[in-house]
């Protein structure tokens, strides 16, 4: 064949040059690989003819030890796949990472394994037979980032959002056996415009799976072989990848060469299983005879968990960029492949949806026997190479079974197929298998014909033609993680929800309905269902009737539950604790202690510690970090959601528990002082919104009394707001609320204050930020609301129509972005002020034009001594409350006219209450 090649170079060269030596190169490296000691078995991911090599291998040689290609840290994971049903991949996570950028948390490598690939048929192989032993060789997930200089974990974009079986490895680092792809494009497009197909996966499943499907060891051995030696060659001169190949490579036969020495091993007794492009490798540590200057590196001080989870044949295509439904093809041919050529493949024992089978049984019974010496291998690659490729008759019953079947799968999905439909897809497929040089037509072929004779203009259901081809050739098949095999946490969990009677182990959605008044004991079960919820996507766990606040609890509950299907999100769940309540409070731990924490969310965390955890410990201790970050806060943005979750803590603790925790105490004094340091600041600053404002005057108002009785001084309030001199019209209105509310202004001044604003054209289109103002103070200030209502309707009473109309787009939107959570008290104080009927509209006169205060006359004064005449008579009573106060005064006398007026007006108008008590106490 060398002769051949050379000839070959020789002409379409024009002479011997670059094609010699790559042609050349690629026997050599056939060559090299043949003759090592230590046989190396290359393969292709998940290709059932590396699959059925793999099996009829295996029980020709015997191997005592099978080296193969995946993370070296992976290997005590392995005895769990027969508590698994395939397809499962084996994970290694990491979220406490120490030798990494902190943004590439969490790391995540997962290796894919399914029925139909040469990996499982020699882990079931070395497993199930005693006196094999199984050694992983490839570098640790460690390893895997070390090398990795140029992770990305944005992705695209603009790439459309993935299915959810697609999704089972998130955005995990895949790591597989045999990734064999072209890596020079020109070569890759070469093949697939020659070929006449469409991916790279309907090449490979058309060129090498069906040719190689038959072939012996040898024939199987060499043509793969000659494969990875040709893209090896082939290869752009990417350096960091090269770099990273060639690493893999040295590191591989390192480990192997230290077992064997360390063993005692004959090479003779072992097979290497790895990839095909790793087995035609050139570094000076190939072979059993290499050199040994390759240096493995530390690990770094990451702490890495590992465990199984979840995988399907989608997620897989997604992970490695086959095509769709590949996979699914791969294992539905590897399946004929098995009936054709009645190859036993190996299976775990007890595996999890595969069949019993004596096989197993035999293989382990025999105990490997002495393999005999082997011939020299034969130069089998000439031969293929200048075979004809075999004609295919074709399967006219197979052919036909598809027809029927999807035309039938698109009548379920809503199609207008027929009888007619079925046959122009048979006779379609065989035309489009002609065209392309193919004697039968190919599931690809199928795929197209049926695409090009059923699918219409629009989809009529949530399936198209393409992917109920994918459905019937196989479907996307999910695997699922055996109890033995889960983490701690999640059999826990399991254990925990059991009297639920569910199947939660199952993939879809279950109802729970728990009544807990009935059943008490279902009150744990909702503790769980709970604590998921916040830890697990929102599919996991989805109340339909309940709730969960601070000091209440439900008595009966409704659950959409669909653990099976988030299987791998419990499964990560377990990398962090034993217990879903340990891994909550860490979680809750870290998210208080982050350096972008906010006194908001550290104050959600405490309010979650005290909903799910009921841990008083845990709960003053987030208080506290609430308390330290408040104080390291500059700005007032976070007072909106300080404020609620305050509010409801507190309100919480008052009803809950005797005293109040010292933590919240010690809140509401320091930040009654914070934040009337930053008052004056947040009312002139352009980025804090009237929002902001109007909550930090909340929170001011609200702890007051609090603050005011645990030591605090009102003159700290007082200064601050007298200290504020806002710009904006929206702050202005919330200034002169405060101010209302501190009895620094009346209510005529703020009338007087909004009927200037309305009788100036200049300042009547700024009128609606001013409302908006006004709205926003009902939170510290609710007492205001049947003011707002009066300046709402000043505004629509007295505004002309020019200036109204265009006026009121904006006053909706106002309302609308700024006050939609006040909107509510507007309207029940407007439904209370404005008649019912529209006949009394007319007749109606607004309450605040019936409390016009009358001005003091000249016997004001007089009346309003005569209104307390009791108080003068019996001033014990004030005196004593003025020494309480510590207030220095003097009785004024009848005399003093006017100044007696000022000091009892409200005895003035109202006098009817101390005339009834003076009735009381003369009677």
């Amino acid at each position: 064949m060398r002769t051949q090649l050379q000839d070959a170079a020789a002409t379409f060269a024009d002479g011997p040059g670059a094609l010699e030596g790559i042609l050349l190169g690629i026997v050599d490296d056939v060559d090299r690989a043949v003759r090592e000691p230590l046989e190396i078995f290359p393969v292709c991911h998940h290709s059932p003819a590396s699959a059925i090599a793999m099996a009829r291998r295996l029980r020709e040689k015997q191997p005592k030890v099978v080296y193969l290609e995946l993370c070296e840290d992976m290997a005590p994971l392995l005895t769990e796949l027969r508590n698994c049903k395939l397809p499962v991949a084996v994970q290694a996570f990491a979220t406490e990472i120490d030798g990494f950028p902190a943004d590439w948390s969490p790391l995540s490598v997962v290796a894919p394994v399914t029925e139909a690939s040469a990996e499982y048929q020699a882990i079931a192989y070395a497993l199930d037979t005693p006196g094999v032993e199984l050694v992983l060789v490839d570098r640790s997930s460690d390893h895997v980032f070390q090398w990795d200089d140029r992770h990305d974990r944005d992705g695209d974009p603009d790439a459309p959002p993935a299915e959810q079986d697609a999704a089972l490895h998130g955005d995990a680092v895949g790591v597989d056996i045999g990734d064999l792809r072209p890596r020079f494009a020109e070569l890759e497009e070469h093949l697939l415009r020659h070929g006449r197909v469409r991916h790279w996966s309907e090449w490979w499943h058309q060129y090498v799976e069906l040719p190689l499907g038959d072939g012996d060891h040898d024939t199987y051995r060499q043509v793969m072989l000659l494969i990875g030696s040709l893209f090896r060659r082939l290869a752009p001169g990417d350096q960091r990848r090269v770099r990273v190949d060639e690493d893999r490579e040295r590191f591989m036969w390192t480990r192997m060469r230290q077992h064997l020495a360390a063993t005692g091993t004959d090479p003779e007794d072992c097979l290497y299983v790895c990839g095909a492009f790793h087995a035609a490798s050139r570094v000076a540590e190939f072979g059993v005879h290499g050199t040994d200057t390759f240096e493995i590196g530390p690990r770094t001080a990451t702490r890495w968990q590992h465990g199984l989870i979840p995988s399907s044949h989608a997620a897989i295509e997604a992970q490695f960029g086959l095509a769709a439904g590949s996979v699914s093809i791969a294992a539905t041919v590897f399946a004929k492949n098995v009936k054709r050529t009645r190859v036993r493949p190996y299976r775990l024992t007890g595996q999890a949806g595969t069949k019993k089978t004596s096989s197993t049984k035999a293989a382990a019974a025999a105990a490997p026997a002495a393999p005999a010496v082997e011939p020299p291998p034969e130069d089998k690659l000439t031969g293929f190479l200048q075979r004809p490729p075999a004609l295919d008759r074709l399967d006219q019953a197979e052919l036909l079974g598809w027809s029927v079947e999807i035309v039938r799968a698109a009548r379920r999905n809503g199609y207008l197929a027929s009888t007619a439909d079925a046959i122009a897809v048979f006779e379609t497929s065989i035309l489009l298998a002609g065209m392309r040089d193919r004697a039968k037509p190919t599931p690809y072929d199928f795929q197209d014909a049926a695409v090009t004779c059923i699918e219409k203009d629009a989809v009529p259901g949530r399936r198209d033609v393409r992917r109920l081809v994918e459905i019937m050739m196989g479907g996307d098949r999910v695997g699922q993680v055996g109890y033995d095999a889960l983490p701690p946490l999640a059999r826990d969990v399991h254990d925990r929800l059991a009297p639920l009677g569910l199947k939660l182990e199952q993939r879809g959605v279950k109802r729970a309905l728990l009544d807990i008044a009935a059943r008490p004991e279902l009150e744990r079960c909702s503790d769980v269902l709970w604590m998921l919820r916040q830890l697990m996507p929102a599919g996991a766990a989805r109340p339909i009737m309940g709730e969960r606040t601070l000091g209440e609890r439900s008595i009966q509950e409704s659950w959409d539950l669909s653990l099976g299907t988030h299987q791998r999100a419990l499964i990560e769940l377990g990398y962090e604790g034993v217990s879903i309540e340990q891994v909550l409070e860490q979680r809750l731990r870290r998210t208080a202690y982050d350096t972008k924490a906010t006194a908001a969310t550290v104050l959600a965390t405490v309010e979650d510690a005290t909903l799910y955890l009921r841990s008083r410990r845990l709960a003053d201790e987030l208080g506290n970090r609430a308390l330290e970050v408040l104080c390291a806060e500059r700005t007032v943005d976070g007072a909106p959601e300080v404020l609620r979750r305050v509010r409801r803590l507190l309100a919480h603790y008052r009803t809950s528990e005797p005293t109040l925790p010292p933590w919240i105490e010690s809140f509401a004094t320091t930040g009654y002082a914070h934040y009337c340091t930053l008052l004056p600041t947040a009312f002139t600053d352009e980025e804090a919104g009237a929002r902001h404002v109007a909550a930090t005057l909340g929170f001011l108002f609200s702890m007051e009394g609090l603050a005011l009785s645990l030591g605090c001084d009102r003159t700290q309030l007082e200064l601050a707001v007298a200290q504020s001199h806002p710009r904006d019209p929206s702050k202005t209105a919330l200034l002169w609320a405060a101010r209302s509310h501190l009895g620094l202004m009346t209510r005529a001044e703020l009338r007087e204050a909004c009927d200037e604003l309305l009788g100036n054209p200049l300042t009547v289109p700024a009128y609606p930020r001013y409302l908006s103002g006004l709205v926003h103070a009902l939170e510290p200030v609710p007492a205001l609301t049947d003011f707002v209502v009066e300046a709402v309707s000043n505004a629509f009473g007295r505004l002309p129509d020019p200036v109204l109309l265009p006026w009121l787009p904006t006053l909706i939107t106002s309302l609308r972005a700024d006050g939609a959570e006040l909107a509510p008290l507007l309207i029940r104080e407007a439904g209370r002020v404005f008649p019912g009927r529209l006949a009394a509209l007319d007749a109606w006169v607004p309450p605040w034009r019936q409390q016009a205060e009358p001005a003091p006359g000249p016997s004001a004064g007089l009346a309003a001594w005569e209104g307390s005449a009791l108080l003068a008579a019996h001033p014990a009573t004030c005196d004593a409350v003025a020494d309480l106060l510590g207030w220095d005064g003097t009785w004024l006398t009848p005399t003093q006219g006017d100044s007696a007026a000022r000091g009892a007006l409200l005895l003035d108008r109202h006098p009817e209450t101390a005339k009834a008590l003076e009735a009381l106490l003369t009677a």
